[in-house]
């Protein structure tokens, strides 16, 4: 009986940032091309979702006792840092819920397998004429008057972050450091003035490779699901397909049926 092979998973948790990273120059895409083969890129991005709403949908798709992922990204923080009283406020998460809420999904992942690979990045800055432009290449003179969010107030929101990567003692990727490092940054990484444009979008996945090369998750080091064509005999193609010195390390299995039947 045949058994079936199975890819460890990277899965990217997040609001619209992650959502979209899977179009064109997105950071997703560019990740799954990283790991073709080796492992799964699995997106799980929900535009305008903050930590609080992102709390709710856990245990709705990953249930405790689902096999977990090998590494998990987050990437919240842009919409809870949203301001009270203005457009998007119904968003807004106080700041010292933003790091309770941040603990409380590290610590699910954590809970279904403590060798998870937890990786939390901080929300990217915010070009608030960026934004300003965009709203009224939308609404013209409807366009709001007030901005609905800011860089400074983001940037604490980003810090605690950090803090809390740093008290969990998990990575994290300071977006919103690493991307004001270079000059032009408003245009150059943000569409419209929150969103990333492609070159964003390859800080993010720069990082984020950089990040699970660290932890020893790097594409260069794993194996490939199937064997390459060039080990394929033409003559006997069966026999590329069986077994031969398996092994498995942590959450990275190489090419073996014997090992993945134990996981389904």
């Amino acid at each position: 009986m045949a058994m079936a092979v199975v890819r460890p998973q990277i899965v990217l948790l997040g609001d619209s940032i992650t959502e979209q990273s899977f179009r064109r120059g997105g950071w997703g895409a560019a990740l799954a091309d990283s790991y073709s083969r080796k492992a799964d890129i699995v997106v799980r991005g929900y535009g305008g979702y903050n930590t609080r709403w992102a709390l709710l949908l856990l245990h709705h798709l990953w249930p405790t006792h689902l096999l977990p992922p090998a590494a998990v990204t987050i990437f919240f923080g842009a919409n809870d840092a949203a301001l009270l009283g203005r457009q998007s406020q119904k968003q807004h998460v106080p700041l010292p819920e933003y790091k309770h809420n941040l603990r409380q999904i590290v610590s699910h992942f954590k809970q279904m397998s403590p060798s998870i690979l937890v990786l939390l990045i901080a929300p990217p800055p915010v070009d608030e004429d960026g934004r300003e432009q965009y709203a009224k290449s939308l609404y013209g003179d409807k366009a709001r008057k007030l901005p609905e969010r800011t860089n400074e107030v983001t940037g604490t929101y980003a810090r605690q972050c950090v803090q809390l990567a740093q008290e969990m003692q998990i990575p994290c990727i300071d977006v919103w450091t690493v991307m004001q490092q270079t000059e032009g940054w408003q245009k150059l990484f943000l569409r419209d003035g929150l969103h990333l444009t492609e070159e964003g979008n390859a800080v993010v996945h720069s990082e984020v490779l950089r990040a699970l090369n660290g932890a020893g998750l790097a594409a260069e080091e794993m194996q490939l699901d199937f064997p390459h064509h060039s080990a394929i005999d033409g003559a006997h193609p069966e026999k590329a397909f069986q077994s031969q010195g398996c092994s498995s390390s942590g959450n990275v299995h190489a090419f073996c049926p014997e090992i993945a039947s134990n996981h389904i």
